[in-house]
């Protein structure tokens, strides 16, 4: 993924400055920080990028999706429709905050559709988690639509899509809030971390409080502060919100390359008679953290994956993936966990275990990906997608001669 390509003396640098002074924590101990204060740098930079009014830090996207619903006021009962398609962590997030998941069709944006929303809106429906699948955006005009007719919450689950923009404006700030993740598969990456941007100056005090067990962080006397609301410990460590810091700085640059990458490969696999792509609502705000084919069908899509394998290239089939797609999430469908939750007791309004996705499975079975590196030169992207094209065109071939 593109920030572990890049890691180098900035990332040392930012480090170094917290080992230094001996303070881990991101809060308090003034003094003897010397005025290093990674995790609200990062927070600074993550805003300054995206033109969020305001940005909070976080132990990891999925802790973020959690603090969002939670400052969000998403609890107990509250119907919340979340794609099939995403990864795990965005149904783990409603159900542990005491919501139930309503799953709703996703198209070939790779993202839920306006329709599929519609559809799965219930009296209950109090928010539409939407996930911007694989580094682009969903249709927002579509969605935003349904969302302000029906009076329902729009909160973006924003972890795989940091720098992507829908007209001009960064995804995450569609919604009441929206959240990225930096673990070590991101485009940026510190290990674990996340961020959570708004404009809604109160909804990000509100979940600082929450990210760190109702704390207000007013003074420098942390057993005197106030704690307004109940929370949890959520907090970012300096040391992830260094390496953060320095990645963030570098996501012009891995932005411009990817999308450079993409146009050629974009170019090159278009003359490949009866291949698709990823439908894109904004194709100038794709990330091209990924890039992504639609086959003809399932049985050549399978076909392509194995002579991909088989000519040295890695690739994504999401649709047999055991943590992106709900055909394979058994520990959804049961429920399964070690106590009782909410969603026990007040059960789910869909049956996990047969209802159907036929719109989502058309688009899932067809559909391959793989990641944009940042660092192809010229001669290794040339090579790669040699490779690629052969093994594509072989596998349509056969699709043409049945």
């Amino acid at each position: 993924m593109p920030g572990t390509e890049l890691f180098g003396d900035e990332e040392r640098k930012e480090v170094m400055d917290v080992l230094n002074t001996g303070v881990l924590f991101r809060y308090n101990h003034d003094a003897q920080r010397q005025g290093h204060w990674k995790a609200k740098d990062f927070e600074a930079e993550i805003a300054t990028f995206t033109g969020a009014k305001h940005a909070l830090a976080v132990s990891s996207g999925s802790t973020a999706v959690s603090t969002m619903l939670a400052a969000c006021g998403i609890g107990y009962g509250d119907h919340v429709i979340v794609p099939p398609f995403t990864f795990v962590a965005t149904i783990e997030a409603v159900l542990w905050a005491g919501a139930i998941p309503v799953f709703a069709e996703i198209d070939e944006t790779l993202c839920l559709s306006a329709e599929g929303i519609r559809e799965a809106i219930t009296p209950k429906t109090k928010a539409v988690l939407l996930v911007h699948m694989c580094g682009a955006s969903a249709d927002l005009d579509g969605i935003l639509a349904v969302c302000k007719e029906k009076g329902i919450l729009l909160i973006e689950d924003t972890a795989q899509a940091l720098g992507a923009t829908y007209k001009g404006k960064h995804l995450g700030l569609y919604g009441k809030m929206g959240s990225f993740s930096f673990d070590f598969f991101k485009i940026n990456t510190c290990g674990e971390g996340g961020v959570i941007i708004s404009d809604d100056e109160q909804l990000v005090r509100t979940a600082e409080y929450i990210s760190d067990h109702g704390h207000t962080h007013v003074g420098d006397n942390r057993g005197m502060e106030l704690h307004p609301v109940l929370g949890t410990n959520f907090r970012i460590g300096e040391i992830n919100a260094a390496i953060g810091l320095a990645q963030a700085r570098k996501l012009p640059y891995i932005l411009s390359q990817q999308r450079k990458h993409k146009a050629v490969i974009q170019e090159r696999l278009a003359r490949i008679p009866g291949l698709a792509f990823r439908k894109q609502c904004d194709d100038a705000g794709d990330s091209a953290t990924f890039f992504h084919l639609l086959m003809p069908n399932e049985a050549t899509a399978r076909q392509a994956v194995k002579l991909l394998g088989e000519a040295g290239i890695g690739v994504g089939y999401w649709y047999d993936n055991m943590y992106h797609y709900i055909k394979q999430w058994d520990q959804v469908k049961n429920l399964s966990m070690p106590f009782r939750m909410v969603a026990h007791e007040l059960g789910l309004p869909q049956d996990l275990k047969t209802l159907k996705f036929p719109k989502s499975d058309a688009v899932m079975c067809r559909l391959i990906s793989f990641n944009i590196r940042v660092t192809w030169t010229e001669a290794e992207l040339d090579a790669f997608l040699s490779k690629m094209e052969g093994a594509i065109r072989k596998a349509m071939e056969g699709f043409r001669l049945r």
